[in-house]
C-alpha cells in the first residue's frame, strides 16, 4: 500500500450519529440552552454558572455515547494509510475508536483551562467543573473551548496538515463555520477530495470534489473502500 497521506475533516454531523444533539438541529438551541449565551466569552462574563453547568451536561451526554460505524472506519483507515484527523468536534469519539492522530479544532470536553491563560490547561475526563474551581495561577477554571469570537490557536497546524494531503475528507459539515470552512483552500489540486454530508455544503459546486450526500455512517465506508481499492 502506497504512503500515502488521507486528511479528515470532520463536523457535528459524524458526532449526531452518535446520538449527540447539535445546535443546527434546532435553530441554535441545545437541550433549551442559546448558543449565544453559553458558546460565547460575553455569555460566561455575563452568567458563568450557566455556562459551566450547560457543558457539563454536554460532558456527561459525550461520555455516555459510543463512537460509530463512520469512527470506526477512520480509525482503521491508519492500517493502509498515515491518517489525520482534524475535528470541529469537542468530544473524544475519534479517539475512542482507535484513530492515533487528532487534531481538536475547538477544544475538548475533557479539558479545562485557566480563565486568565489559555495555555494553563489541565485534563478532567468527565468530571464537572464547578463555580469555585481554580487553576494553578489562582483563576477560575473554564472549559477548554474555543467559543464564538475568540481565536483558533490550532488552525495554521490544521492548514500545513491539509497542504500535505493526497486525499481529503470532508464529513459532517456545512463548511458555514469559519475559520474551519477555509482549510479547504489549503489542499493542493491533485489531492483526492471528497465530501460527505447528507445536505448541500458550499463544496458541493466546486470543482474536483466528489460530493456524497449521505450520513457519515453510509458514505464514509463508501469512500474508504473506493480509496483502498484505487490504491493497493
Amino acid at each position: 500500500m502506497p504512503n500515502k497521506r488521507v486528511v479528515v475533516l470532520t463536523g457535528a454531523g459524524i458526532s449526531a450519529e452518535s446520538g449527540l444533539a447539535t445546535f443546527r438541529d434546532s435553530g441554535g438551541l441545545w437541550e433549551g440552552y442559546d448558543v449565544n449565551e453559553v458558546a460565547s466569552i460575553e455569555g460566561w462574563n455575563n452568567d458563568p454558572e450557566k455556562v459551566l453547568g450547560f457543558y457539563n451536561l454536554r460532558r456527561t451526554q459525550a461520555a455516555l455515547a459510543k463512537p460509530n460505524i463512520a469512527h470506526l472506519a477512520l480509525a482503521g483507515l491508519e492500517e493502509y494509510f498515515e491518517v489525520e484527523i482534524i475535528t470541529q468536534n469537542i468530544d473524544d469519539l475519534h479517539e475512542r475508536a482507535g484513530s492515533t492522530r487528532v487534531t481538536h479544532l475547538h477544544g475538548k470536553l475533557s479539558e479545562a483551562r485557566s480563565e486568565w491563560d489559555e495555555n494553563l490547561v489541565v485534563d478532567i475526563g468527565t468530571a464537572p467543573i464547578k463555580l469555585g474551581d481554580k487553576a494553578s495561577d489562582g483563576s477560575q477554571l473554564r472549559p477548554a473551548i474555543v467559543w464564538f469570537g475568540e481565536m483558533v490557536p490550532m488552525i495554521e497546524i490544521a492548514a500545513k496538515i491539509v497542504s500535505e494531503a493526497d486525499f481529503f475528507i470532508v464529513i459532517g459539515t456545512s463548511l458555514a463555520v469559519y475559520p474551519a470552512a477555509g482549510l479547504v483552500h489549503y489542499c493542493k489540486s491533485t489531492a483526492g477530495k471528497y465530501i460527505i454530508d447528507p445536505s448541500t455544503p458550499a463544496l458541493m459546486s466546486y470543482e474536483g470534489w466528489t460530493f456524497m450526500q449521505s450520513t457519515a455512517c453510509e458514505g464514509v465506508p463508501k469512500v474508504i473502500k473506493q480509496i483502498v481499492q484505487e490504491n493497493k
